[in-house]
């Protein structure tokens, strides 16, 4: 049989109906505007069968699903019937596990009582809210279509049915955005408790409004200064009211780290389906389309996948990309000596800043060599908070020592 490293127990379905595009979204999306949903928009409906269409013909490993992550745009435009209607072909072909952590990505002023009780009674036992800020200034600057009075009321509706395992998104970095602001944020969102928070910088992608309008580090954005000082912000602030920082940009009190992220960060495989999805197997990654045409098409001739194989080395620099990220590292025991030479080079540097480290068996910092990594050396980590908001910096430099080395 094949492990878990080997086949894929975990399903990301893509949902990608927003109410409008968020000025900093580069997502897969279709946006239907302030009224429509799942309830009244034939264009869900229609989705929601081709989806299903794929599920129904993808090739299956015949293991249960351990996971399953609704993302979107906006699940949670998604009607009742709906959600149901993907969840049963999903147990149909693949199972689910009666343990299983099913994620859904749910927006403030999309959804009621009754919508979100029935997404429970269907399985969905993990809720992530889209906050990003509690400013109503600074939403209506990002283009969302929520208030801060949503964000109260939403969290309210979660609660009164018992959901018990919430999960909040920031995103610090923005337009306009101050120092005080972001420690209120962080501040508010502690207040209410979550069992898990996200907190992302602002990504300026060359395609959307934010990456036309915008430079990175110059008015209005917050200078690169204090966008450092947001990332140092938040892990003071969250990991005094007991959230762990768990990875690079997530922080989840114990025992409500996000389980299907953490098949990405371990580097283990995959399904995605629906619009612009990937898909990452036997070292084979695959990607859909990204628009609706294009994707009912690829859907109606068969979902025929042209998938590219990742090279070792690909495979190896992800697994350092993607385990760096977690604050649990990367095991060094996966590497041949001659890769651990090549990462001492390329680390030497920053490791001499207190920004990367290497823990033995007694989980105990130890020294690094500036050409190898001994044995004993087990666990390579980058520390928290410098190691991870320089960590583009010592992959970088990572990549390049790979590079220079065919």
């Amino acid at each position: 049989m094949e492990s878990d490293r080997d086949t894929p127990r975990s399903a990301y379905v893509h949902i990608p109906f927003c109410r409008r595009r968020c000025y900093y979204c580069d997502f897969p999306v279709s946006v239907v505007g302030d009224r429509r949903n799942g309830t009244n928009f034939s264009a869900i409906a229609e989705y929601v069968d081709i989806l299903c269409q794929e599920i129904a013909i993808t090739p299956q490993s015949h293991e249960t699903l351990k996971t399953i992550f609704f993302g979107g745009g906006t699940p949670s435009l998604l009607s009742v019937p709906q959600l149901e209607q993907i969840l049963a072909t999903l147990n149909q072909y693949y199972g689910i596990a009666s343990d299983a952590e099913i994620s859904m990505e749910v927006d403030p002023g999309t959804f009621n009582r009754e919508q979100i009780q029935g997404y429970r009674d269907l399985g969905v036992n993990r809720f992530s809210l889209g906050v990003q800020a509690f400013q109503d200034e600074l939403l209506q600057r990002c283009g969302r279509s929520h208030s801060v009075k949503d964000i109260f009321t939403a969290i309210d509706l979660l609660r009164q049915i018992g959901v018990n395992n919430l999960s909040l998104d920031l995103i610090s970095g923005l337009p306009e955005q101050t120092l005080e602001q972001w420690q209120f944020s962080l501040n508010s969102a502690c207040d209410l408790s979550p069992e898990h928070l996200s907190c992302y910088d602002l990504v300026l992608e060359p395609v959307t409004a934010f990456g036309k309008q915008f430079q990175p580090g110059e008015n209005p954005l917050p200078s690169d200064e204090n966008a450092a000082q947001m990332y140092r912000m938040a892990e003071k602030t969250l990991t005094e009211n007991g959230l762990e920082h768990y990875e690079i940009s997530n922080y989840g009190r114990s025992g409500y780290q996000c389980r299907h992220n953490r098949i990405y960060w371990e580097n283990c495989p995959y399904y995605g389906f629906g619009m612009g999805a990937a898909s990452y197997w036997q070292n084979w990654r695959f990607t859909r389309p990204r628009t609706r045409r294009e994707y009912y098409a690829w859907v109606q001739n068969g979902a025929k996948i042209d998938a590219s194989e990742l090279s070792a080395r690909d495979i190896l620099l992800e697994t350092l990309m993607l385990g760096l990220r977690l604050a649990d590292g990367v095991k060094l025991e996966q590497f041949s000596p001659e890769v651990r030479r090549q990462i001492a080079i390329a680390i030497a540097p920053y490791s001499q800043k207190g920004w990367i480290i290497a823990l033995d068996s007694q989980n105990q910092s130890v020294p690094l060599s500036n050409n190898y990594i001994s044995s004993d050396r087990k666990i390579l980590k980058l520390t928290d908070p410098e190691g991870f908001l320089f960590s583009n910096t010592v992959l970088t430099s990572l990549f390049k020592q790979f590079d220079l080395d065919n």
